[in-house]
């Protein structure tokens, strides 16, 4: 090894990226030429990334990540992360990921985060405060107010971020954009989103029996931020989405992924009005079938179309839209696990999961030529990060789904949670976007909501037990739209 490479590895791995991001006025990243020759990776070039909730998608995450540095592993399970651990054995592990930040704080430069929805926003905020850049999975937060709380510190960091909707990344959800704004299918009127899910048990009462906490899992630290309740293993690993303390349900998961070409297309803000519907909708778990409609306002001239006031409504739990004319016989809409779909005043546009397979109704077999002016991904959604984490804050391309476009957007998806919790109100619920706020509640006004439904059957006949906890409806909305954390936990 020459003398300029021996001197290059007594520096620290910090001062090494502050002094050459110096010398490159404003470029962190050293050519590799410069360093060491043909197939030479600098370590300027080379993240330190460390992962926490590593058990299901952050282990598919960081397996995208091929070729940065894996340094540490975080989750509260450890027979469920045992694969990822497998995966990358020179990781140092941990249960709470505060204890790794804080003991290996100068080791990381870059997080990716897929815990359950609840402990999202603690996790991300804690990791960007640190400097530390942050993929986090989709939904971005378990509510409106982290979701604006983590924008803003996106902002105020300048860590490179991205939520987990890959298809925001794909080819598909680019040329959805490209063709609704050239006008190809007239001036947006409607818009309709749907999926299969939940694939999982929802609409569930909370279990009565305590079984043992498993000596692998830390259940406090699982608990996180909510209140805290007994440990059983309907909660974790997986079925965690269909509680409301700890998921999101069919929306959150599959929102962010199906909403996604719609909000992006259209350039959407927030709504000025919203209202829910459902099967059983109770204190503990998302309703098995729900639909949101959301009002959005009348906004100024984008490209080449016009757009008026539009009401995009959501659907979930297998319920669909009204099938749209001219669509073949036969014909699945988007694809099998869902899609999205906008009338215009000229033709109807569809699109599968993701934004996949977009086409308008009469033209599948000749899609408009439209110029490419989207910037496309060349790598995949987990490198476009990875690359935004390597550029200097100055001369960064944001990463396609970073937190000033996903965190509004997120905003837009977990309000329908809001929707669906309050429809016991009964009317088209207003809302005051910039300040967070449904401005048509009452002080007074109160929602009924299912606690038990029991029921068993005498002589063939069933004999229900539904009772009902009565909640005033304005401390509700305020309490779901920002949270009241466990103590010992806070942003």
């Amino acid at each position: 090894m020459d003398k300029k490479n021996k001197d290059l590895n007594k520096l620290s791995r910090r001062k090494f990226i502050s002094r050459t991001a110096t010398v490159a006025a404003g470029i962190s990243i050293v050519p590799r030429h410069v360093l060491g020759g043909v197939g030479y990776k600098a370590p300027s070039d080379t993240l330190n990334i460390a992962g926490i909730g590593v058990g299901g998608m952050g282990r598919a995450n960081l397996r995208e990540m091929a070729g940065e540095n894996i340094v540490a592993l975080c989750d509260v399970d450890w027979k469920y992360a045992q694969r990822a651990f497998n995966d990358y054995p020179k990781a140092k592990k941990f249960k709470d990921y505060r204890k790794m930040l804080e003991t290996m704080g100068d080791d990381i430069d870059a997080v990716v985060i897929a815990t359950p929805d609840h402990t999202h926003a603690v996790t991300a905020a804690e990791s960007m405060k640190m400097g530390k850049h942050v993929y986090l999975q989709k939904p971005l937060t378990h509510s409106i107010y982290e979701s604006r709380y983590l924008t803003e510190l996106a902002k105020e960091t300048g860590v490179a971020t991205q939520m987990g909707n890959q298809g925001h990344s794909g080819e598909g959800t680019r040329l959805f954009g490209e063709w609704i704004r050239n006008g190809e299918i007239g001036d947006p009127i409607e818009a309709h989103c749907w999926t299969n899910r939940p694939i999982w048990p929802q609409g569930l009462e909370r279990p009565e029996n305590e079984p043992a906490i498993p000596s692998t899992l830390d259940w406090d630290l699982f608990i996180g931020p909510a209140e805290y309740r007994p440990y059983h293993p309907a909660y974790t690993p997986w079925n965690w989405r269909a509680w409301w303390d700890f998921g999101t349900g069919a929306l959150g998961d599959m929102g962010c992924h199906i909403m996604d070409p719609v909000y992006f297309a259209l350039d959407l803000d927030h709504p000025t009005a919203f209202q829910g519907s459902s099967s059983q909708v109770n204190t503990e778990s998302a309703p098995i079938a729900e639909k949101v409609i959301y009002y959005f306002p009348e906004q100024s001239k984008l490209n080449k179309i016009n757009r008026p006031e539009l009401k995009l409504t959501w659907y979930d739990g297998g319920l669909l839209p009204e099938r749209p004319e001219g669509i073949k016989p036969g014909k699945v809409l988007g694809d099998n696990d869902g899609g999205a779909m906008v009338v215009g005043t000229k033709g109807t546009i569809i699109c599968g999961t993701y934004g996949r397979d977009p086409y308008i109704i009469g033209r599948e077999d000749n899609p408009p030529q439209t110029k490419k002016v989207i910037p496309r991904v060349e790598t995949s959604h987990e490198m476009d990060w990875v690359r935004a984490c390597k550029e200097s804050k100055n001369n960064r391309r944001e990463a396609s789904s970073h937190f000033g476009y996903s965190g509004p957007f997120n905003e837009v998806v977990v309000m329908g949670n809001l929707a669906v919790r309050l429809q016991d109100l009964n009317k088209k619920l207003n809302w005051d976007g910039k300040n967070m706020k449904i401005t048509n509640i009452g002080e007074s006004e109160e929602i009924k909501v299912v606690t038990t439904d029991k029921f068993t059957v005498v002589d063939g006949d069933p004999k229900f037990n539904t009772q009902y906890a009565t909640i005033n409806a304005r401390e509700a909305a305020e309490q779901y739209i920002k949270h009241n954390y466990r103590e010992g936990w806070k942003l």
